[in-house]
């Protein structure tokens, strides 16, 4: 069985282009220097999954053309990772049931507070969640089994996921050595990538290439960039053979 990548977002939390920014990145007309904030779409035989609902859901969900949405993992609690959750409702009246979501406790404590009236009222149009509360333990959805990859973004945890022989991982400036070594073997890996320059809680390009070369993947892909990494055309000519900045609409096979 392979999996079908969709990137959904592969920009930083305020996206590319940036509000007012008149850089060259983001007045340029190439559309792969267009991004929204990061989210994936994977699909098995059976299960649709999303990884986290950002601000973009909506917009992300009509350009994908999804019809039919199984569940939605999340990495974090960050607003880009889950502000357009509201919008499953259109799913939730499709599908006629709850739409599964799955975090760790500081995931599902941030939704409570910040979807309450989720969990409040019985009033019909409010979205229909079913809870998963998860751990860094492995888990399945349906029969497919789901690695989480606890990273580091600054001082916050934060899960990445690996499905098979595909690992992703976005938001992490560090990978803990036990976390490393739920990664080897992955044969597509993607993984962030902020910018150039050094940061607080985001790999660098060099820092996200040091962990590529560690783990060997066939492929690589690189998303959360942001305006300051460079113009797609240009950043990808630096890359090695086998790594690709990844961009919105892209779909690959893993």
């Amino acid at each position: 069985m392979s999996l079908k990548i969709t990137f959904l977002g592969t920009g930083t939390s305020q996206g590319v282009p940036v509000i007012a920014c008149s850089c060259r990145i983001c007045t340029s007309k190439n559309k792969k220097d267009n991004r929204l904030r990061t989210s994936v779409l994977i699909e098995s035989d059976e299960l649709k999954l999303i990884v986290d609902s950002g601000p973009d859901f909506r917009y992300q969900v009509l350009r994908a053309g999804l019809q039919k949405l199984d569940a939605i993992l999340y990495t974090h609690e960050h607003r880009d990772h889950i502000a357009g959750l509201d919008d499953v409702r259109s799913f939730n009246y499709l599908q006629k049931k709850p739409m599964p979501i799955y975090g760790n406790a500081s995931v599902i404590d941030q939704i409570k507070r910040e979807f309450h009236y989720a969990f409040e009222n019985k009033y019909p149009g409010i979205p229909q969640l079913e809870i998963h509360e998860i751990t860094n333990e492995k888990f399945r959805i349906d029969g497919l089994s789901i690695t989480p990859i606890e990273v580091i973004h600054h001082k916050l945890p934060v899960f990445g996921f690996r499905i098979m022989d595909f690992t992703y991982i976005t938001d992490a400036n560090s990978i803990p050595t036990k976390e490393m070594d739920k990664i080897h073997g992955t044969k597509t890996l993607v993984i962030n990538a902020l910018q150039k320059d050094d940061h607080l809680s985001h790999f660098t390009l060099m820092e996200a290439l040091k962990v590529i070369e560690i783990i060997k993947p066939k492929m690589a892909y690189l998303t959360h960039i942001s305006h300051n990494m460079g113009l797609h055309e240009e950043v990808s000519k630096e890359l090695p053979p086998n790594v690709f900045l990844a961009y919105d609409g892209l779909s690959i096979l893993s």
